[in-house]
């Protein structure tokens, strides 16, 4: 029997966890909830169905696993607590400071509900975290560095494009090489915002727009720009499209630290990925977890979960007997 999924939002986040349903042979995409008229939303599984979100009550019993594609600042807060009355749901939540918020409010309507509710999936929340958590509990002795990039920052694009006459831009999130150099090295050193990071900005302007006023806009802006050494370079359109139509990021999550009864022994952990799309791999951790969810929901599990209290072996598409023959 497939695992049954539906998914709610149809951007990047939710076409890339329709094609990466395709590559689970053990799901089913049943449906896909919008908040615009279905009749034009169109979508790659032709068995599919596309339904507007006000229908989605309907499908109670035909659904095993929701995966919510909404953006952390408005939607999944009110969505994730709402539709885990009536599914066992995953969402991408990756506001870390109000994590244990979202959690709170999820984990109470999951256990009314007696549903599983997985929430913050992704690479960071998500395999990061893992990866910091491991590291950490067996190196108790050190410290975590996480970096970003080079990748495309979605939410600083979008705060560059708001400033008035610019039309388009895109902004690249760069670890500094020399900071990233010595934490390799295992100096475990302290290092403020400026020094982890830059900021690159690709901007196209609007007919007549002042390039000064613009650059100065974007490196003065607060919790955005100001604290980075940040390069911005006026370009245009055909270039934008030419050169910067992807989404691509990555990182890596290093773990310094020491062990000995003196700790005079150096050891250095570190985890990286190098993603051609953003969405794409963050909607193929959101699939994995819905396996978890189903497989934890069948065996009478209910709340909410983060990704730190999934056991791997509740990820993947083989059996635990598999899974140590050809893995451990």
């Amino acid at each position: 029997m497939s695992i049954r999924i539906g998914i709610i939002g149809y951007g990047n986040l939710g076409r890339g966890v329709e094609c990466a349903i395709k590559q689970n042979k053990d799901m089913e995409l049943v449906a896909v909830f919008t908040r615009r008229a279905p009749e034009k939303v169109s979508i790659l599984t032709k068995e599919a169905a596309v339904a507007n979100i006000a229908e989605i009550e309907n499908y109670k019993d035909k659904i095993d696993v929701m995966i919510l594609c909404g953006g952390s600042a408005t939607d999944l807060p009110e969505q994730t607590p709402k539709y885990v009355q009536w599914f066992n749901v995953i969402d991408s939540f990756d506001t870390h400071a109000r994590i244990p918020e979202h959690f709170a409010n999820v984990d109470a309507a999951a256990k009314e509900s007696g549903k599983v509710g997985i929430i913050s999936v992704g690479w960071d929340p998500g395999m990061f975290s893992l990866n910091r958590m491991y590291a950490g509990a067996i190196l108790p002795s050190g410290k975590d560095y996480t970096f970003w990039g080079k990748g495309v920052s979605q939410g600083h694009s979008d705060a560059v494009r708001r400033i008035p006459g610019v039309k388009d831009a895109k902004q690249y999130t760069i670890p500094v090489e020399s900071t990233l150099a010595s934490v390799r090295s295992g100096e475990n050193k302290d290092f403020t915002t400026r020094e982890k990071h830059t900021r690159e900005c690709f901007v196209v302007l609007e007919e007549g727009a002042d390039a000064a006023a613009v650059e100065n806009a974007i490196k003065t802006m607060p919790n955005y720009f100001a604290d980075y050494d940040t390069t911005v370079h006026f370009i245009s359109e055909e270039e934008m499209k030419r050169d910067h139509s992807g989404i691509p990021h990555g990182g890596f999550v290093i773990r310094s630290g020491k062990t000995g009864w003196n700790e005079e022994n150096n050891h250095i952990v570190e985890y990286s990925i190098k993603l051609d799309s953003n969405p794409e791999f963050t909607s193929s951790v959101l699939v994995a977890y819905a396996r978890a969810a189903y497989r934890m929901a069948e065996e009478g599990a209910k709340g909410c979960k983060t990704v730190l209290d999934v056991a791997p072996a509740y990820l993947s598409m083989q059996s635990g007997e598999e899974l140590r023959k050809q893995l451990l």
